[in-house]
């Protein structure tokens, strides 16, 4: 240890020490252990219990540095891929993407308009879209597009079995009834609108990463009040909690995947029974993903917010249920949604409260809640930086990283309500009950 970082960390051995009730006093004389003895510690009577609030402090900062740190060495781990044309003489190979559509009129027209501009052979690419049972204009608005593209089928749902959910349903019959002459699937949620060049770029690191399943993470367009304040905040607690590391690591029998974009081998979809497989679940995403995985076969989410672009939700009222319905899922299950939503509203409110509560028992002459402050508002600093900061890569108004705590707040509740919803079989989407 070189000498500026031993002063370093004797300074704060001290400040702990200090906080303890433990004071270095310097000792005059001959000390216990002869002459020259330095420093001893004592026990000051006046100090006799340890100083909460300083404790709280230093806890408090060693926590957020180490959850940014973390959050950024899990960030490196995703490669950001950009836009990139196939190579002069290159075949791509032929490819089906298939979008499963309930109640989509607001978003099928333009996920379609973007799919037709691909820059990908046009021999050699099919669109399939899947009408499950929608009660508004889907179907009409595809069967327009597709009597000027015979690129685009539609397709209707069967009547949903017994046991089944409604996406993976779709997403299975449309792989009964499409020719067995495409060698990829890609899975494409109508929320999405893909840049010109996007699946020709994810069929390239596809198929040079050998990889049995590439899913992309979109970039988010954040509108109204509710996107701004829950999805910033909920994309920073699945990068502090996630060991991504240990996830994304081919010996994992875990996965990453996002549904709104899964390009796929269709044998190795074949070779592990299809979405049969994973008929029950509501996040068939990552569970499908789990399953390749546990076969062998090379899964892998990478940043995608360069070619695809997507607004999930418009408001509550779309916002709540839909994260509701899976945020258990995302989490990890009952005990660690619970475990994580607890920490985020404490933390987050900490940032605010624990600095306020140092200043006011300093100025009330408590030598030791001045000594808190320090770490505290280093702390509370760190916090807000790195959501003010994130204001600028979700193009929202930097107003919003001063409100992170109302975000992990009503994040909680609905991760509550996500819990309630599973506990007594009331998941509910897009007009359908799932026991």
């Amino acid at each position: 240890m070189d000498a500026v970082s031993g002063r370093a960390v004797t300074g704060f051995g001290q400040i702990v020490a200090i906080g303890c009730g433990i004071v270095p006093r310097r000792s005059h004389g001959r000390g216990r252990y002869g002459q020259g003895a330095g420093v001893r510690a004592i026990i000051d009577p006046t100090m006799h219990r340890a100083d909460p609030l300083l404790i709280a402090s230093l806890l408090f900062l060693a926590i957020v540095v180490w959850l940014i740190g973390r959050a950024l060495r899990q960030n490196a781990v995703f490669v950001r891929i950009d836009a990139r044309a196939a190579p002069p003489g290159s075949l791509l190979p032929p490819l089906t993407v298939i979008v499963p559509a309930r109640n989509e009129s607001a978003n099928i027209d333009p996920c379609l308009r973007s799919l037709l501009a691909q820059e990908y052979p046009a021999q050699r690419l099919r669109f399939a879209v899947i009408d499950d049972d929608s009660q508004d204009d889907t179907a009409a608005i595809v069967a327009s597009l597709a009597r000027s593209d015979a690129r685009v089928s539609l397709l209707r749902a069967p009547p949903l079995p017994a046991g089944w959910k409604g996406k993976v349903h779709a997403c299975w019959y449309a792989l009964q009834v499409l020719p067995a002459d495409t060698e990829w699937l890609c899975f494409i949620d109508a929320d999405i609108r893909a840049q010109p060049l996007a699946l020709a770029t994810a069929m390239q690191l596809a198929q040079a990463s050998a990889l049995d399943l590439l899913s992309l993470a979109p970039r988010h367009e954040l509108g109204s009040v509710a996107e701004r304040l829950i999805i910033p905040c909920g994309l920073y607690v699945l990068g502090f909690s996630l060991d991504r590391v240990r996830i994304q690591a081919p010996e994992s029998g875990d996965a990453l995947c996002t549904g709104q974009f899964m390009l796929m081998r269709r044998e190795a979809y074949r070779q592990v029974g299809g979405y049969e497989r994973v008929c029950g679940s509501i996040a068939e995403d990552l569970d499908f993903a789990r399953l390749l995985k546990r076969h062998g076969f090379k899964v892998r989410l990478e940043d995608g917010s360069a070619v695809l672009v997507t607004r999930m939700y418009t408001g509550w009222g779309t916002l709540w249920p839909g994260f509701a319905k899976n945020l258990v899922d995302m989490l990890g299950g009952t005990a660690r949604t619970l475990l994580t939503a607890l920490s985020a509203v404490v933390l987050s409110w900490a940032a605010v409260l624990l600095p306020v509560m140092d200043a006011t028992a300093c100025h009330g002459g408590g030598a030791r809640a001045c000594l808190a402050l320090v770490p505290a508002g280093l702390g509370s600093a760190a916090a807000f930086a790195l959501h003010l900061v994130g204001t600028r890569h979700f193009a929202i108004p930097i107003w919003y990283g001063l409100t992170f705590p109302l975000g992990y707040t009503a994040g909680a509740l609905i991760a509550l309500d996500s819990i309630r919803r599973r506990l007594f079989h009331q998941v509910e989407w897009k007009g359908r009950t799932y026991a």
